[in-house]
Formats: structure tokens, C-alpha cells, sequence
């Protein structure tokens, strides 16, 4: 998959599908010759970048040759300081204040398969599943060495590329900028769209044209946040969600990021990702090397949808713990919504009473178990049951929840600490903050100092504690609010820098432990919601709960906007309790049931306060459930209608092997006299197949594609006696099978 000519210098990766293709400059660095559709092999692909001459005002390398600027050269990992005055890959100081490198091409490797990053989430891959290359530039005078690493997979439209930098001189030096991956495209014609939001309405979708100038999304929460997600994409302006030329471009990490675009004055566009150079300054000692976290980039000629399918099926097949890629996740019930802070055994043991008797399978006690913890005021640390709450202690309330037929879950929050807690008493220089300065705080809570080594040791006892103790099949791991006075007691002054790269760093070290001591144990990550759904919580987590908005119409952007780039089956999706407890609106107890489907099913309510009738719908909707996530764990999700353009919103997935298909359609507002004839095509199905819908009425495949899905007859004031459905909140799930 990775073709090398030797006598050009040229690298072509490629499966067939996508190519990616670079070469040796003149000059030693790396230049940018094409990324797209996939091209046959070819000894010289050097004129896809053709030296033009640049303007007077152009700076050149070489006395004698002006045509060659890095002004106007595509490069693979543009420099600081050499004549290109676009934003560069990469920035590294001496200790004399120089910040102007020269890398130049030393060689190359080879690897069958790929190797992990040390410290980081990473996708993985076996030999034969991919190819990856390694090309080492050096800098002579200082003996800086960075490598380029490239990975290509046989069976996925993806290539993932990080950075590595080795000091094998003699003095330090400070890196105050490295990307993950820069891709220099030749024209900016297209539209750049990525997920925005903030807490209760995250990932929202959001696009605009390319223009003159720089676009930059990005966190210094010292987590990806609710605000934007670490993914960005480029399509052509003719893309649609079926057809056209999408790339997409997504960050294995959890903390502060950066993802910008820069069209230049020749309307070259420079797409970059990686840590956030804001606050960053790494010290690189002599021996030591430095590795950036992991871009993954994608792809597709088959529009957004196809960009979608290849993340979705990538980071199921590749980054997802092997342990949980084929394992059906536990039907839950949270009981945060259903009590909040006030609960005792006998409360929680009549919720997983009636729960049980639905058929859900997982008891989650949530906040509110440990310490002296009646309102989010305090405990948070301190990892020790209440016994005014629990008289009899975790492992009791655990074996009781067993012995009604339920797995046992907790909430945890492990990077937090209340100012009013034993822990924080005890550790004031544990908290993240200025010593002697006020500190301001979040929900009444403040940040643990994950990048000390003590911290992450202490917090892992008390976890492992309690997971040994009480036998847990589930944790809900929260941060429920970002970092702010950054600074590490621990660390020297001229060690600040690196404070918020070393605090992720430390939660991946937990969760690495923790997985690793307890690989049974379902970890679900959570961040206020969705404030850190992202690739680096994936790898350890298979599930992150979307966002603390249950609305059901809210939720219909929310997962819309996700399947951007996640698999529905990563997205935590629960029935709640009406009026909703965050918009306050009212929705069918079915609407409410068909969004969750399309994800990782579970209740936030009280099943004690449901009616008999309720009850037997709850009943059909978990029987519903459990009959079908492995086709939402398994197959290929197509999206039909935007309800960021639409009154409408539609999705299905397809299994593999497209015999089998689940429909969702939903419908937020009535719309009075509507004459128009219901129709939904579909995607994805066999033309030639016989399909039964919903266990009657059959159709081909090309009819439900070609001519779309006969929806039920709405009511339009007049027609009661034969309509099938009305009014504001509309939903049906319809299941189609070939026969």
C-alpha cells in the first residue's frame, strides 16, 4: 500500500481507493503533491506541483532559482521562519531564542501494520490491515530529528498521521506549536462545515464557504468541549450527502486543540490539527522526544454520508476496544432524573424492582452515593459511601441490585474535588490553581491536578477499591466543568507550559490502569453531558453520553450532528421523563423512544411513577430494543433528512449484508393542510430485493429508493377517520427485512 520511487523521491500511499502522495523538494523538506481518489501507480508525479514565478514580493531559497519559494510550494509540514508566511506545522526554540528550523529529509521506514503512541490514544492495526511509513527529517546544526508518521489501512478510505520530535543534541529546546497533520489543497473551492454548540446543545452542525484568510475552531478548556468538537471538514460546493468530494479531518485527543484552514492569496488551502499551541510550550531535554496526538484523516467521493460510514466503521473496527466491538451493551436505567440527591436503599431497590420487571438490565446509581454529598456543594473526592444514604454500605446495595436480576453501575466524578471535602482539607496543593490567589469555580467544584503522579496513584485506589469491592459492570466517568487558573503546584515555572498536555495525559494514565485491572467493566465518559465526546475518550470508553439535554427533539440535532463522525452506537441515548427536565417540553413517550433507538438505549426516569399503560409501552420498547442493537451496533447509518434545514428528520441503518434496515422519521411541528404526498426515500437497500415492511406490506428495493417509503396519512382536519398520525412531535420507527 505505500509505493516508493527512490530515484524521484516520491511516496504514494495507497489501497486502491484513496491516494496520498508527497515528495522530496529541492531544498530537503517534504512538498505536498495530491490527496483524493486513488491513482495508479506512476514513476514521476512531480508536475502536480509546477514552480511558478512569485511576486517581488515573494521571498525565494535560492539565489539563482526565485521560481522556488515556500510561498507558493504545497508543503507536507510547513516550517516557521523560511520565506512561507502561513501559519506553520511547527515551532521549536532554542535556548538562544531561535525559532527558525530547516528539516531536511534523512529517510525513511517501512512497517508492516502500525505502532502505537506511548502515553496517547491511538487507532490500532494490525500487519496485513495496514502499512505505515515513517520519514525522518533532520536539522544538522541542532540534531533535532522530526518524524512524519503515516499509517494507510487495507479496508478503510483512511489515512492517520502524527509527529514525532527526538532532541539528540545537547541543550533543551521549547516547542510551542506542533500540529498533527497539515494538508495544503490546491483551490478553496469548497465549503468548510465542523460541529459546534455549548452545554445541552452540542454538535451542531455548521458550514460556510472558504474564503480569503483563516477559519479556526478550537478549545483551551483544557477539554474538547461542548462547544467545538476536535473535527473538521472540507466539501466541494456540489457535495451532497450521497455524492461528491468530502474530507473529513478528526482528533484523537481530549484536551485543548486547534483546527484551522488558511487560504492563502493564491487560494491555496491549508487545513491543520492538532494541540492547541495557545498556553503550550513543551521543554524537549536532550535525549527526551515529544509525540503528538493522532489526526485521522478520511476521504470520500460518496458525499457526507460516505465520509460518515468510513469514520463510523473506522473507529469501530479500529480505535473501539476490541473487548467491545461486537458485545451488546446493557439496556440501562440512570436514576439521576428519578431521585437526584435524595435516595436510600429502599427508593433505589423499588427503581431496580420496576426496572427489572421492563426488562432493562443495568441499575447506574448516579450522583449523590459517597460522602455527605445532599447537593453538588461538597464530597466530591471523597470516595467513601454515605451511610445516612447507604446504612449498609455499597457492596450491600450492590449485591441487592444483583439479586433482582440487574448488573450494577456507579457515577463517578474523579477529577474533581469540592472545596468542602476530607480530600481537599487534606490536599489543598492538589487542586489545579495559583497558590495564594482566589480560585474561581465551576458547579461549586474545583479541578484535580491530574498531571501529578500522586494524584492519578490516589484516585486509582479509590476506584479500584470500589470496583473490587462492589463487583461494578458499568462506571459513568463526568467532568462536569473545565479548567481555569492553570497551574501545577508540581511543576517548575518553566514547566507551566506543559501543564494542560500533562493533565490529559494523566486521565489517559487512569483510564489505561483502570481498563486494563478491569476489562469487564463498561466505562461510559461523560463531561457535563458532551463536553468531551470525542476519538481520545472512544479508545477507552466505547460510549459517551451525547448530552445532559434528554429532550427528545432536541436530541434529534444532537445525534444528527454526531453521526458526523461517531458511530450511533457510541452515543449514550435515553428515554426521560416528561415535562422535560431541560427544555420543559412535553414529547410521546414513543417519539421519545424512537430517537433513543439510534444509540446506546436506556431510561433517565422513575418506572415507579409510570402508569400500568405506560409500563406495557416501556415493555415494547426494550423488547423492541434488544431485538434490534446489533443492527444499530452493526450496520451502516445513512442520514435522509437535516432537521437543521427540515420540519423532518430522518435516518436509517442498514445491516452489512443489506437484508435488514431500521427507519427513523420524525416530524417537530404539525403542519396544517398539508397536500403533499408522503414519501421518504431510503439508501442503502438491494434494488432487487423484496423487502417486508413492518411485517406486512412488501417492496423492492429500487421502489423505497427511487420513489421513497409511503408514510401513514396525516390528519388534516377534516380526514379523522382514516388518518394514521398528527400533531406536533410526530415519530415512527419502521423495520424492513427482506423476505
Amino acid at each position: 500500500m505505500i509505493e516508493i520511487n527512490e530515484s524521484t523521491k516520491q511516496f504514494h500511499l495507497t489501497n486502491g481507493r484513496v491516494s496520498y502522495i508527497m515528495n522530496v523538494m529541492k531544498n530537503g523538506q517534504l512538498g505536498h503533491l495530491y490527496y483524493g481518489k486513488a491513482l495508479r501507480p506512476k514513476e514521476d508525479f512531480s508536475y502536480f506541483q509546477p514552480e511558478t514565478i512569485p511576486t517581488p514580493a515573494s521571498c525565494h531559497v535560492y539565489e539563482d532559482d526565485d521560481a522556488f519559494s515556500l510561498e507558493t510550494m504545497r508543503q507536507e509540514f510547513p516550517l516557521y521562519g523560511n520565506g512561507d508566511f502561513r501559519e506553520p506545522a511547527m515551532r521549536i526554540e532554542s535556548v538562544e531564542g531561535v525559532d527558525v528550523t530547516r528539516f531536511q529529509y534523512k529517510g525513511y521506514e517501512r512497517i508492516d501494520g502500525k505502532s502505537s503512541l506511548e502515553g496517547l490514544p491511538a487507532s490500532y492495526a494490525s500487519e496485513g490491515d495496514a502499512s505505515s511509513l515513517v520519514i525522518v527529517l533532520k536539522e544538522q546544526e541542532t540534531n533535532l530529528e522530526l518524524s512524519l508518521i503515516y499509517t494507510i489501512f487495507r479496508n478503510h478510505d483512511v489515512i492517520a498521521r502524527s509527529v514525532k520530535v527526538r532532541n539528540s543534541g545537547e541543550q533543551p529546546f521549547y516547542i510551542h506549536r506542533v500540529m498533527g497533520a497539515s494538508v495544503d489543497f490546491p483551490d478553496r473551492d469548497y465549503e468548510l462545515f465542523h460541529l459546534s454548540g455549548s452545554w445541552s446543545r452540542e454538535r451542531h452542525l455548521v458550514e460556510k464557504n472558504l474564503d480569503h484568510g483563516s477559519y479556526s475552531i478550537g478549545s483551551v478548556r483544557g477539554a474538547s468541549s461542548h462547544h467545538h468538537n476536535p473535527f473538521l471538514g472540507l466539501k466541494r460546493k456540489d457535495s451532497t450527502e450521497n455524492r461528491g468530494e468530502v474530507y473529513g479531518f478528526s482528533f484523537i485527543y481530549s484536551g485543548n486543540f486547534i483546527g484551522n484552514v488558511e487560504v492563502d492569496h493564491y487560494d491555496v488551502s491549508r487545513v491543520m490539527m492538532g494541540i492547541h499551541p495557545s498556553l503550550f510550550k513543551w521543554t524537549l531535554e536532550p535525549g527526551q522526544k515529544f509525540q503528538s496526538p493522532e489526526v485521522v484523516m478520511v476521504y470520500s467521493d460518496e458525499g457526507l454520508n460516505g465520509m460518515s460510514q468510513s469514520f463510523h466503521d473506522f473507529y469501530k473496527q479500529q480505535l473501539i476496544s476490541p473487548r467491545w466491538k461486537e458485545k451488546d451493551r446493557p439496556i440501562l436505567i440512570n436514576n439521576w432524573e428519578a431521585t437526584y440527591f435524595d435516595f436510600n436503599e429502599e427508593k433505589l431497590f423499588r427503581i431496580a424492582e420496576d426496572a427489572k420487571s421492563l426488562g432493562i438490565e443495568l441499575f447506574v446509581l448516579d450522583d449523590g452515593w459517597f460522602g455527605k454529598r445532599n447537593n453538588d456543594k461538597s464530597s466530591l473526592g471523597d470516595w467513601v459511601e454515605d451511610p445516612a444514604k447507604l446504612p449498609n454500605g455499597l457492596e450491600s446495595l450492590a449485591d441487592g441490585i444483583r439479586s433482582k436480576g440487574l448488573q450494577f453501575g456507579l457515577w463517578f466524578e474523579p477529577e474533581m474535588v469540592s472545596p468542602n471535602s476530607d480530600l481537599y482539607r487534606a490536599h489543598p496543593e492538589w487542586a489545579i490553581g495559583v497558590p495564594e490567589q482566589p480560585l474561581t469555580l465551576g458547579r461549586n467544584q474545583l479541578v484535580l491536578d491530574f498531571s501529578r503522579q500522586d494524584v492519578v496513584d490516589y484516585i486509582d485506589r479509590c476506584m479500584s477499591d470500589i470496583i473490587e469491592r462492589t463487583k461494578l459492570s458499568y462506571i459513568k466517568w463526568d467532568m462536569n466543568r473545565n479548567i481555569t487558573e492553570a497551574y501545577s503546584a508540581n511543576l517548575a515555572a518553566s514547566k507551566q507550559g506543559e501543564f494542560f498536555h500533562r493533565y490529559i495525559l494523566g486521565v489517559y494514565e487512569l483510564y489505561q490502569r483502570l481498563t486494563e485491572k478491569f476489562p469487564d467493566v463498561l466505562f461510559e465518559s461523560c463531561a457535563g453531558g458532551g463536553g468531551r465526546f470525542d476519538p481520545g475518550m472512544l479508545y477507552y470508553a466505547p460510549q459517551a453520553w451525547s448530552s445532559d439535554n434528554t429532550d427528545a427533539i432536541e436530541r434529534l440535532k444532537i445525534q444528527y450532528g454526531t453521526s458526523m463522525v461517531y458511530p450511533i452506537y457510541s452515543m449514550g441515548s435515553h428515554v426521560s421523563a416528561t415535562p422535560n427536565h431541560q427544555t420543559l417540553r412535553t414529547t410521546p413517550l414513543d417519539t421519545r423512544a424512537n430517537v433513543a433507538y439510534f444509540g446506546t438505549f436506556g431510561y433517565e426516569l422513575n418506572p415507579v411513577d409510570l402508569s400500568e399503560e405506560e409500563k406495557e409501552q416501556v415493555k415494547d420498547q426494550v423488547s423492541f430494543y434488544k431485538q434490534n442493537r446489533a443492527l444499530v451496533r452493526d450496520g451502516d447509518f445513512y442520514r435522509l433528512l437535516s432537521p437543521f434545514d427540515h420540519n423532518e428528520t430522518a435516518w436509517m441503518v442498514v445491516s452489512k449484508d443489506k437484508k435488514e434496515a431500521l427507519v427513523g422519521w420524525y416530524k417537530t411541528l404539525a403542519t396544517p393542510n398539508d397536500k403533499k404526498m408522503s414519501f421518504l426515500p431510503l439508501k442503502g437497500l438491494d434494488e432487487d430485493t423484496q423487502y417486508q415492511l413492518n411485517h406486512s406490506k412488501t417492496f423492492f428495493g429500487d421502489e423505497l429508493m427511487n420513489h421513497g417509503l409511503p408514510l401513514p396519512v396525516e390528519f388534516n382536519g377534516v380526514n379523522g377517520e382514516i388518518a394514521e398520525r398528527g400533531g406536533d412531535f410526530q415519530s415512527m420507527v419502521f423495520h424492513i427485512k427482506a423476505e
